[in-house]
């Protein structure tokens, strides 16, 4: 018998992890993405922290001040502390990487269609935060350009976090389709910290996190949410009242980040969201599948999101196919 002689791992300092053992003679069974050398994901990672660490601390010098509302609508706020948490989170982002652009729920800079961009949600749980509830959280996600040119919309395919560009209008950018390759979420009222890049491991506060093993929907903790529209209300009200019933807990909880957080670190067993925008789903998505969990969505009108994120043993059992519809 030939014994074929291994080599070291290689490692290519910009894709999300090492390749595989190789021999002389065989290519690598496994090449992850490598990506533009102008981008290194543990500096990319270092700088998101960074910046989410900053804007978690502004967010906690003004917890007991007088919040400046710029904008109040009849479900949904938005503060003058919105727009300058993103404009900390930006500037700290830019010293590392000016090339790369931003996408971010109080306004993009940048081309957002770029190779490389950053989606950023400042503070999401702005009206927990407005309100004094102390669930709120920073999400910050580095997407690049997915190789495949077209967004998949079939409702048959789990989602590989290929998310089309979320536009506020049509005249700003053109769709495109990007994958998430480094996630950050910072809850600073916990102080904890989410991160994953894509093909590493979640972890909480540096230590790896799993999602939970709950395989029955009569022992899950799901939390849900959906717009306030009475479409959405007349599609989700029957599946609250049914999983409430059937479900050990629900939870309404006001944060997509926070709640994909603990979907990925098994506090929660499963989340479902019928409306929802990228910057609010791009980086927890991360999260859950490199914890070993689902991430599940369907396009919706206006550039959004429904989406269902569980531990991997839940969604078909939860029965919310006409939810996503």
């Amino acid at each position: 018998m030939v014994r074929k002689k291994f080599l070291k791992p290689r490692l290519c300092p910009y894709s999300v992890k090492f390749l595989t053992y190789t021999s002389k003679t065989s290519r690598p069974k496994v090449v992850l993405l490598a990506f533009n050398p102008f981008v290194n994901l543990q500096a990319a990672q270092k700088a998101a922290v960074q910046a989410a660490r900053a804007a978690g601390k502004l967010m906690l010098a003004n917890w007991h001040a007088p919040k400046r509302v710029n904008s109040a609508h009849a479900h949904d706020i938005k503060l003058e502390l919105d727009v300058r948490c993103q404009k900390l989170i930006e500037r700290t982002l830019r010293a590392a990487f000016p090339q790369i652009s931003l996408l971010g729920e109080e306004g993009c800079s940048g081309n957002a269609n770029s190779e490389y961009r950053w989606v950023v949600d400042p503070i999401d749980g702005t009206v927990n935060y407005f309100h004094g509830m102390p669930h709120a959280a920073v999400s910050i996600a580095l997407q690049v350009r997915s190789p495949k040119s077209t967004v998949h919309s079939q409702a048959t395919t789990p989602s590989p976090i290929l998310h089309p560009l979320a536009r506020r209008s049509a005249a700003k950018t053109a769709p495109s389709s990007h994958q998430t390759i480094l996630g950050v979420i910072y809850g600073p009222f916990t102080d904890e910290l989410w991160t994953a890049t894509r093909g590493g491991p979640t972890r909480l506060n540096g230590r790896v996190v799993r999602v939970s093993r709950c395989a029955r929907v009569e022992d899950a903790v799901i939390a849900m949410g959906f717009s306030k529209s009475k479409l959405n209300l007349e599609k989700s009200l029957p599946h609250v009242n049914r999983l409430s019933r059937r479900a050990m807990k629900i939870r309404i909880m006001g944060s997509a980040a926070l709640e994909l957080a603990y979907v990925a670190c098994g506090r929660l067993d499963a989340y479902v969201e019928r409306t929802i925008n990228l910057w609010d789903i791009a980086a927890g998505a991360l999260l859950v599948e490199c914890a070993g969990g689902e991430f599940y969505t369907r396009p919706a009108p206006g550039g959004k999101f429904r989406m269902v994120a569980d531990n991997g043993q839940l969604r078909r059992k939860l029965q919310v196919g006409s939810l996503l519809k």
